[in-house]
């Protein structure tokens, strides 16, 4: 028999052994799961608020930097308040949706301080935000020539949380449904959910509204192909996260987790310099 929680912590009913469902047997994943399903339309209304501001022109660094923890730190701090009676014999940070957060939080990193330069240097990625002085990114991966400002990689968690936990929900909703030969439909369902990811949320920042701070100098190209490129990301790190955690008990310690996270950003880093030797540069 396995079961899910519902927000307050409360057992819902049990569901059947076996039976095709869409958030994780472990009751402490499933609760995470929505709680970051819940979360997702708060930060994209907090993001979508700030577009007809011209918030990167404006508002100073500071702003921006409050900004982006009044979109990220919900996800940490808010399950750190409500599920800390929920376990009393297990730490806060055993829990999965610390662990989720160490594992986005490491592959965001990468995301952001080494695969933002090959957004820049081969998708024509351009971030325009003269207001953020804050910025963070690698010395000598790609020409230097944009710095990355350190709230994206605030926004990044935020995304990543989401992207992943629609991935696992998935993923986990179709290898449960008795499907013959499930596994094959394994690395398809990645790669679709990853494009799906990639090619909105380039759609999405890509807006008249963001013109002047956030632009592809080839739009067409990147929705075309940058996004599948984008869509590496994913394929590294949707198979890894799937399993963490997904058996309470077979729970993963803080440094499986950071490996993980980890050998997900190594894979990707692969991933995009292959993609970078096929395409070249399509922002050119």
């Amino acid at each position: 028999m396995s079961s899910t929680q519902t927000l307050g912590g409360a057992r819902a009913v049990p569901s059947r052994a076996g039976s095709p469902r869409w958030f994780s047997a472990n009751p402490d994943r499933a609760w995470a799961e929505k709680f970051f399903l819940v979360y997702s339309p708060i930060w994209m209304i907090l993001m979508g608020i700030m577009m007809p501001t011209g918030w990167t022109q404006s508002f100073s660094d500071s702003l921006l930097l409050v900004h982006g923890m009044l979109v990220a730190a919900p996800i940490f701090l808010v399950p750190l308040i409500l599920r800390r009676h929920a376990n009393p014999d297990r730490p806060w940070y055993d829990s999965y949706w610390f662990k989720a957060n160490l594992y986005i939080g490491l592959f965001g990193f990468f995301g952001n301080y080494f695969g933002s330069e090959y957004f820049f240097d081969v998708l024509g990625m351009v971030y325009n935000m003269p207001n953020a002085t804050s910025t963070l990114d690698a010395n000598l991966v790609g020409r230097g020539e944009q710095p990355v400002p350190v709230i994206m990689y605030l926004y990044t968690h935020a995304y990543f949380i989401t992207y992943h936990t629609t991935a696992v929900i998935v993923l986990r909703r179709i290898m449960t449904a008795g499907i013959p030969a499930t596994r094959l439909l394994f690395l398809p369902i990645v790669f679709a959910v990853g494009y799906f990811w990639a090619w909105m949320e380039t759609k999405a920042m890509a807006n008249p509204m963001m013109a002047t701070s956030f632009y592809y100098t080839n739009m067409e190209g990147m929705l075309a192909y940058g996004s599948a490129i984008y869509a590496l990301y994913f394929i590294a790190s949707f198979p890894i996260y799937y399993y963490l955690d997904e058996s309470e008990s077979k729970r993963w310690d803080l440094f499986k987790v950071s490996a993980a996270g980890l050998s997900a950003s190594m894979l990707t880093f692969y991933l995009l310099d292959a993609a970078a030797w096929w395409v070249g540069s399509i922002g050119s």
